[in-house]
């Protein structure tokens, strides 16, 4: 006859519920460890990530002439908005996976118990943290020289909109992995991501606002994942209008559709991998 379980038995372990904590806290401080050993390295990337602050003195002498839908005003701080939201939304992952796949050091990866996405997704996060003095540094010598652009994001702006960086961060992670799946079938798969930079810097707000884009323009893009990666968390934190159910939906949706897409080609991808030799 079948043994019947306890109830005390049939409680699981606190161990093994703390275990993926645990094991994300040690991989946390490791990358973050590491990333700090290369400060002027991180100062760089920062300073890459500059390029708004440049459009923001051209599309401000736009605003200026009375027909650009923004004040001068909106147009410094939505600028500022989106140098902020593109230091916590950077993602180099295909980069990082194309290599591992064409030099055969996933092999080893694979062996461990533990999905190597979330290596990488780790690795980015805990590069916000050490990014994060360099940022806030650019930010204080900004309103050194804007002193008027000055502002604090109201209560909800800045919950709503830490929520969706931290969205935006996620489906700009999802985007770019599943892109570097075709690296089981194809060499260059940055490629893929070079390409699809073009949509990101012209469709996601990056260049200018949505806002300043013709309606049925703006209608279409709003459909695709592009603008909520940068538009949509930087006109929360500054206040510009956006329908905040409609963007959170959106963006949920498209970070599902990308997390099917991933799986189907990291299964696809294995059986590859493995007919290579690996």
């Amino acid at each position: 006859m079948p043994q019947r379980l306890s109830p005390k038995s049939q409680i699981p372990d606190p161990k093994l519920l703390w275990r993926p904590l645990r094991i994300a806290r040690t991989l946390l401080s490791v990358y973050y460890a590491y990333m700090v050993e290369y400060r002027a390295e991180l100062m760089f990337w920062v300073l890459s990530g500059s390029f708004p602050l440049i459009l923001m003195g051209i599309w401000n002498q736009a605003a200026q002439s009375g027909q650009f839908g923004l004040s001068p005003l909106d147009v410094v701080r939505y600028f500022l908005a989106v140098f902020v939201v593109r230091q916590f939304t950077v993602v180099w992952v295909i980069w990082d996976f194309e290599k591992e796949v064409i030099q055969g050091k996933l092999s080893p990866l694979l062996l461990q118990p533990l999905d190597p996405g979330w290596r990488h997704f780790i690795s980015h996060f805990a590069e916000r943290f050490a990014r994060l003095p360099f940022a806030i540094g650019l930010i204080a010598l900004f309103f050194i020289l804007y002193p008027d652009a000055w502002w604090l994001p109201t209560a909800s702006g800045c919950f709503w909109g830490l929520i969706a960086i931290a969205a935006a961060f996620c489906l700009r992670f999802l985007m770019q992995y599943t892109y570097a799946m075709l690296a089981f079938w194809v060499e260059r798969a940055s490629a893929i991501e070079q390409f699809a930079l073009l949509f990101y810097i012209f469709l996601s707000g990056m260049i200018a606002p949505l806002s300043v884009f013709p309606e049925a323009v703006r209608s279409a893009i709003l459909w695709t994942p592009f603008p909520y990666l940068i538009y949509f968390p930087a006109s929360l934190l500054v206040g510009l209008p956006v329908d905040l159910t409609r963007g959170l939906l959106t963006m949920l949706a498209w970070s599902l559709i990308f997390w099917r897409l991933n799986r189907c080609l990291w299964k696809r991808g294995l059986k590859q991998y493995s007919g290579m030799g690996a």
